[in-house]
């Protein structure tokens, strides 16, 4: 399987509210990062236990319904960058929810082995709220 069409699969996991098997899609120990976390957000999830207590409760807090993705392949066939925008609506608040993200992602043996996930905290807590539990990318 390509990288991208591994990226596709798991993104569209992530609409489906399928977090077991989007974890499932990273090698056993697999990584994902936030580069762009403050303060005591978390910096990186590593391995498929973790990711799962990680992101168990991704799909109670964010309602994701749909992402526009545009994906640009580059010059290293294991690596991927993805922009895209979540839309969908914060579960205790129904708020809409709206957040651009920029991923680098990559993909070897048909396993995620690395996502670095730049998102914006500052967007994500003006839309959730400071006391929701999104540190480090969760969003």
């Amino acid at each position: 399987m390509r990288a991208v069409d591994v990226i596709d699969r798991t993104l569209d996991l992530l609409v489906d509210h399928d977090m077991h098997a989007f974890v499932e899609m990273f090698a056993p120990d697999g990584v994902m990062e936030f580069p762009l976390a403050t303060g005591d957000a978390t910096r990186a999830v590593r391995g498929h236990l973790a990711l799962h207590d990680y992101l168990d409760d991704y799909a109670s807090i964010l309602d994701i319904r749909s992402l526009d993705r545009t994906v640009h392949v580059t010059t290293d066939p294991e690596v991927v960058i993805v922009e895209f925008t979540a839309d969908g609506v914060v579960v205790a608040t129904d708020r809409p929810y709206r957040v651009v993200y920029v991923a680098v992602i990559t993909v070897r043996d048909d396993a995620i082995v690395r996502y670095r996930d730049y998102w914006n905290p500052a967007a994500v807590v003006d839309i959730v709220g400071a006391d929701a539990q999104l540190a480090g990318g969760q969003a």
